[in-house]
């Protein structure tokens, strides 16, 4: 079993960090201050091909898969925590799009939304229904070639700034095989936004509620067949859990070069911090963790590009472990800059806020678990 990467992940991955350190690093704080949505540098990751990364080639993406993805993000998330994960969000749809809509609406939206000329949300999560994304009530009726939607989706990356959803909405019975896949132009009439919600972090992205009232779209909109769209929101939530661990691990790492540098030069008692030997333990358990944290995200990523059965579990599993590793690694980064840490003048204190909601979404650490154990109990060889 080889752990390295191989030459082609290294250019991916050197390439992601220049484009973190020239576009992202450097404006990162005045986004999180100002509560910037960057679209212009979002159309330019789109450029590089970081907005369609396991989109396919015929469709204007890079072909590349969730390890390769793995990679990426996770050296994008170093620069800006908040705006990696909208990158993760586009990739989502746009890969969705790619794989399940008609061709005549990949011929439309494609090209659009692979360089970041569109950008798009996800519409999954209601008011009532989070966890229980099955239960959701917002209903898409079809009337001859089109189809009218109602509803309401809550907490939605992007909603007001972006230019098409994916909107997950019942056409049947009630539970998960009810439930369709659509296409919506953000701008379609019938359809309105809330306010930017003010959230701890995740800054540079807007999160608002979305109202759909009698919106109109087009029949060939639908991904897949009606009945589906459960089925490819849980696809998609096995990438999604994968890239938001990768996001929690790159902004662990950044949390713990800056906190191995400021102890190299703040000094207490008459020497660097670095000198102390409770804090040298502290910065090896640091380490230790996220290496761990890392390597099992990547385990589960290859899995999931393998279709191994498995997959699922391993990815709840990382994503479960790397979320709680990386905001345990940004806690600790902040005790160790003391009071520094704790003003806005250092981006330890930024990095502690965007890595908590990672925790909570993609489905919260305690569904992680939940999924976890019922693959254990359902067979007693499960993740062996």
């Amino acid at each position: 079993m080889d752990f390295e990467l191989n030459e082609d992940q290294r250019a991916f991955e050197e390439a992601a960090r220049q484009f973190a350190r020239e576009q992202l690093l450097p404006m990162a704080a005045s986004w999180d201050e100002t509560s910037t949505f960057p679209k212009d540098v979002l159309r330019q990751a789109g450029e590089m091909g970081f907005l369609s990364l396991y989109t396919p080639p015929e469709q204007g993406g890079m072909g590349l898969n969730r390890l390769d993805a793995s990679v990426i993000f996770e050296q994008l998330a170093m620069g800006c925590t908040s705006t990696t994960a909208f990158m993760t969000i586009h990739n989502m749809v746009s890969w969705m799009v790619a794989s399940f809509a008609t061709d005549q609406a990949r011929t439309e939206c494609c090209p659009k939304l692979s360089c970041g000329e569109w950008l798009g949300s996800y519409c999954l999560t209601e008011a009532n229904a989070g966890s229980d994304a099955a239960s959701l009530t917002t209903k898409a009726v079809r009337i001859g070639d089109h189809y009218e939607i109602s509803g309401a989706k809550a907490f939605i990356s992007g909603a007001g700034d972006t230019d098409l959803l994916i909107v997950m909405a019942r056409t049947g019975e009630a539970g998960p095989d009810g439930i369709s896949a659509f296409i919506v132009p953000a701008g379609a009439e019938g359809i309105s936004y809330g306010r930017k919600e003010p959230k701890l972090g995740w800054h540079s992205q807007p999160t608002r509620a979305v109202t759909f009232d009698k919106v109109r779209i087009p029949a060939y909109y639908l991904l897949g067949e009606e009945g589906q769209g459960f089925r490819f929101a849980m696809k998609g939530l096995d990438g999604g859990r994968i890239n938001i661990a990768t996001c929690s691990v790159g902004t662990a790492q950044q949390a713990l070069n800056l906190a191995r540098q400021y102890m190299t030069e703040r000094k207490q008692f008459g020497k660097p911090l670095a000198h102390f030997q409770a804090l040298q333990f502290k910065l090896a358990d640091m380490a230790t963790e996220l290496v761990a944290a890392r390597q099992l995200v990547r385990y589960a990523a290859s899995k999931l590009d393998r279709g191994d059965p498995e997959a699922t579990a391993y990815c709840a599993m990382a994503k479960r472990f790397a979320t709680d590793v990386g905001f345990a690694v940004c806690d600790q980064a902040l005790q160790l800059y003391g009071g520094y840490g704790y003003i806005q003048e250092y981006p330890i204190e930024r990095h502690f806020r965007d890595v908590r909601v990672h925790q909570i979404l993609e489905g919260t650490n305690e569904i992680m678990r939940l999924i976890i154990a019922r693959r254990l109990l359902n067979d007693d060889t499960a993740l062996l």
